[in-house]
């Protein structure tokens, strides 16, 4: 389904289910940090907006997509 396969492996591997909710907040943030690119971060996104909507979560994947804007420039 995905554009490429690398993309669509790391996003099977982790959904952002399993990096949202996490069983710790350490675990969560670790999750975030390893988000690869835009297209993950936005599933991020729109999932805890479903589920959880979190501000703090939210913020952090905020950050996170700021953080990947500066590094494909």
């Amino acid at each position: 389904m995905g554009t490429s396969t690398d993309d669509s492996e790391a996003s099977d591997e982790f959904p952002p289910e399993k990096r949202l909710e996490a069983p710790n907040t350490r675990l969560i943030k670790a999750g975030i940090a390893t988000i690869p690119d835009m297209e993950t971060l936005q599933e991020c996104v729109a999932y805890e907006n479903a589920h959880q909507n979190r501000t703090q979560i939210l913020r952090r994947l905020k950050w996170k997509a700021e953080e990947l804007r500066e590094n494909e420039e």
